[in-house]
């Protein structure tokens, strides 16, 4: 997983990162929440951690912005004050959970493990972009008409649908989908070639940009 944590105290900074690095994690750190929407309109994060108080712009109107981006990143969201107004306050502003300092490393590890299973297991039925959606129970794609895909045309769907109009690398697309099987990252160009053939196919306007071993691109009609 791809984690985003956004902390100004660069003591705790440093040991989440650390720790979230010795259990696997990918973990880019940021230390206010400007850097934390500009980290993420560039990549494509399976997480972030959002500290509320942060100086340039707070954790709060950071996960504004970057829900008005339309990204549905799963966000957690740090605080130092126990007060039910605060955790409520985050989860209207788009946060999906929250975490009270202090609290443990054990903890935070846990909950990442639990969004790593829910992410294998599909933790919503449908994503839409554009005029496409992706039924993740029936693996169906749908536009103007709808077509069947298999399990790996869905799981590299569903990252594209997730992540849209963001440049993603064949190495981050190929981690993703295939980091258990025994196979080279020419496949990610074999199914995007797929993925392609059957966006064509249902009439969609949205489309995959970008050539063989490279970075790809989902984008809408209105791409420029």
């Amino acid at each position: 997983m791809k984690i985003s944590l956004a902390e100004d105290e660069e003591q705790l900074n440093h040991v989440l990162t650390v720790a979230m690095q010795k259990s696997g994690y990918d973990v880019d750190s940021v230390f206010n929440g400007l850097e934390a929407v500009n980290h993420a309109k560039e990549n494509a994060y399976d997480v972030i951690i959002m500290d509320i108080m942060m100086p340039v712009m707070d954790g709060l109107e950071a996960v504004k912005e970057i829900r008005a981006m339309g990204s549905k990143t799963y966000i957690v969201m740090l605080t130092a004050k126990s007060e039910i107004d605060d955790k409520v306050t985050g989860l209207d502003t788009g946060a999906d959970d929250y975490l009270t300092k202090p609290f443990s490393l054990k903890e935070l590890l846990a909950r990442l493990r639990s969004k790593d299973r829910r992410n294998s297991e599909y933790s919503t039925k449908e994503i839409d972009f554009d005029n496409l959606t992706l039924n993740l129970d029936q693996q169906e794609l749908s536009s103007n008409n709808s077509i069947s895909l298999s399990k790996k045309e869905t799981n590299l769907m569903r990252y594209f649908l997730l992540n849209p109009n963001k440049k993603l690398s064949t190495k981050e697309l190929f981690n993703h989908v295939w980091k258990d099987d025994d196979e080279t990252e020419d496949v990610v160009w074999v199914y995007i070639s797929y993925l392609r053939s059957k966006l064509a196919s249902i009439g969609a306007s949205a489309k995959i940009e970008g050539d063989k071993g490279g970075d790809y691109q989902l984008v809408g009609a209105d791409h420029d």
